[in-house]
């Protein structure tokens, strides 16, 4: 489970499995027992979310549109096509 950066105590992070076939990019984020997953391309966005308020999402969707270069570069070292 590579995290990719750290805000505000949430962690942001892929799973080493994302599926077979593998899902598009997307970024997972928790804190504590709330969870949320957004896809990262072409914009960033809520797939889902648990125990997460619309203010908390808001935010933590500019993060992923914020770091997006980063996110899709680590994405890209760590899943090599």
């Amino acid at each position: 489970m590579p995290v990719i950066l750290r805000h505000k105590g949430y962690r942001f992070f892929f799973w080493a499995n994302e599926g077979n076939p593998r899902e598009p990019l997307l970024m997972h984020v928790r804190k504590g027992g709330a969870v949320a997953k957004f896809w990262v391309l072409p914009d960033a966005r809520v797939a889902e979310s648990y125990d997460m308020s619309p203010a908390e999402l808001r935010e933590l969707s500019q993060v992923v549109k914020d770091n997006k270069e980063l996110i899709e570069r680590k994405w890209n070292e760590f899943f090599p096509e």
